[in-house]
């Protein structure tokens, strides 16, 4: 069982990062650009002469590693499920260089005893350089074996509703079969998104894609809409994972105009017409 006290005050190290033109380039192959070779808009995430690295690199830039796993924090990590992200932006993530991330657990729920548990963490992306902080990453895993853990009592926060009508666009984006084999080269080696064996005996028919490879393909599809194909403008998104996405699959972000510079989405699978993402929220500058 999640020991509450230790979790809490868990001392993460300083993670140093590089990383290179290459690794920008891709981060932005594994999210699908490139997908049409004649978008000259792509290209500015692809080619090394004029490359912006898209916003959403920071998510797997600086990360402690599989800490879940140390037996000293009692959680039973096999049964976390990634449950919901978000990401605020500060300033543009250079296309190369060297980062620090600095993580912290900051709050846990428990929802009681065979109900789980909520753990939410922050990590400041840190250009090593200045010492200025280029955006801030925020996830909730929850833990379905840490239920009855003795957290303090509290209220989950409530999650955005997006509006009880037709979205105001709709961005739709076609996933390559190899997409979770390209996104993995990023960071995460988890077999469920490689080998067919281990993801069935993980529960699914075959490998899934990356929670954060849907995330980056939200952030995509804000950028080309509501940010007017101006990355800068992209300042914050989050929601919550609802089902997995496979490999090959349709992408639609469906997107709510919210006013002040505030959007709502939600991501679907138009061929199973099922919710992946849901109760999103973007500000846009």
């Amino acid at each position: 069982m999640l020991d509450y006290e230790t979790v809490m005050n868990w001392k993460f190290e300083d993670v140093r990062q590089s990383y290179t033109v290459r690794d920008t380039i891709l981060y932005a192959l594994g999210l699908g650009y490139g997908h049409d070779p004649l978008d000259e808009d792509d290209l500015d995430y692809l080619l090394e002469d004029r490359l912006v690295a898209v916003p959403t690199m920071s998510v797997v830039l600086g990360g402690p590693g599989p800490w879940m796993t140390d037996p000293r924090t009692g959680i039973d990590w096999i049964k976390s499920l990634h449950g919901e992200q978000g990401l605020k932006i500060y300033r543009p993530l250079p296309a190369s260089g060297d980062v620090i991330g600095r993580n912290r657990v900051v709050d846990i729920i428990d929802k009681g005893e065979g109900r789980g548990a909520l753990l939410m963490l922050e990590r400041d992306i840190v250009e090593e350089s200045t010492g200025e902080i280029i955006a801030t990453r925020t996830s909730t895993s929850f833990l379905r074996g840490d239920g009855g853990c003795g957290a303090p009592a509290r209220k989950q926060p409530v999650p955005h509703a997006v509006p009880d009508r037709k979205p105001d666009e709709s961005y739709v984006m076609d996933t390559r079969p190899e997409a979770a084999l390209i996104y993995r080269l990023s960071g995460d080696w988890n077999p469920i998104h490689a080998d067919p064996q281990k993801a069935k005996k993980a529960g699914f028919d075959r490998p899934i894609l990356h929670g954060l490879c849907t995330y980056g393909m939200i952030g995509r599809a804000l950028i080309a809409t509501a940010c007017g194909k101006d990355v800068s403008r992209l300042r914050a998104f989050g929601g919550r994972f609802s089902a997995p996405g496979y490999p090959g699959e349709t992408i639609r972000v469906d997107i709510w105009d919210e006013g002040d510079g505030q959007f709502g989405f939600e991501a679907r699978i138009p061929e199973r017409d099922i919710v992946i993402f849901k109760n999103g929220l973007a500000q846009v500058a």
